[in-house]
């Protein structure tokens, strides 16, 4: 007796959608337009932030709905309509903010804001280039102020020495306050740190997907590569990964793909 069909696909975008110039391959942008000739449904789950996903995904003429920041926000892209979303209480998001004091860093903090998606002090840890990146969605703040204000969705520093950011990821780890994750950066080189609220992961915001849609979450297929899509990989019913993802996304793999420089993401339509 054959399994049920798949009712969604779920994938990362850099790495595995895509590559580290943001280049779908053609063979991918055919898949994606036969996954949507067949009505499977398509989300996206990315730690990127909603207008960079947006941006991203609409030269290649793609709006999927998407979850965003890790799991944080869970948004229709084409109207803004919110279908998740969760963010840090203020004492924790202060707490936070003073993990990376301890460490002499300074990092960015994710809000939504009319004006900006990202806020940073006067002498950010970030990547110089990813400051650039956000250009003019980069909004300069007293961060000390914007925790107690603004909701916060995450924080994060981006292209530095893994070993300079593992210390704030364990200090946070330690207290409990949140979800620290220090992966590879697959952009600027080094390793990324993000700073979540607790029990936020890509796998929460697909199952306020489903719910919102009245679909099955049993009847997943995920694609992803990194660190941060480990609970996304773990509850899809299929979980796919790049041949160059990390090690710990390729334990958890049923079937491994080609790269994304490689169109390895049109295998989806066999495994449907």
């Amino acid at each position: 007796m054959s399994a049920p069909p798949i009712e969604l696909v779920v994938t990362d975008l850099d790495g595995t959608l895509w590559d580290a110039g943001e280049r779908i391959h053609d063979r991918t942008l055919a898949a994606l337009r036969e996954l949507q000739d067949r009505r499977v449904p398509l989300l996206v789950a990315t730690g990127r932030r909603p207008r960079s996903a947006a941006t991203a995904l609409a030269r290649s003429g793609l709006t999927p709905p998407a979850v965003l920041l890790d799991g944080a926000i869970g948004r229709d892209l084409p109207d803004g309509r919110i279908f998740h979303r969760r963010c840090f209480a203020p004492d924790v998001a202060a707490a936070a903010l003073q993990a990376f004091a301890v460490e002499g860093l300074s990092p960015c903090v994710y809000v939504e804001r009319p004006d900006a998606d990202v806020v940073v002090g006067p002498d950010p840890s970030t990547h110089p280039r990813h400051v650039e990146m956000i250009g003019e969605w980069l909004g300069h703040d007293d961060l000390a102020g914007v925790v107690t204000r603004d909701p916060v969705y995450a924080f994060g520093v981006v292209g530095r020495d893994r070993d300079v950011l593992q210390g704030v990821a364990e200090r946070i780890a330690a207290s409990t306050i949140a979800h620290a994750l220090v992966t590879r950066d697959v952009f600027f080189g080094g390793a990324t740190l993000m700073v979540r609220p607790q029990g936020i992961n890509k796998w929460e915001g697909v199952l306020s997907f489903c719910a919102d849609r009245g679909l099955d979450s049993a009847h997943v297929l995920a694609l992803g590569d990194g660190e941060n899509d480990l609970e996304l990989l773990t509850g899809a019913r299929v979980s796919c990964v790049v041949s160059d993802g990390c090690d710990a996304a390729l334990a958890l793999a049923d079937h491994v793909i080609d790269p994304a420089h490689d169109g390895g993401w049109c295998r989806v339509l066999e495994l449907l």
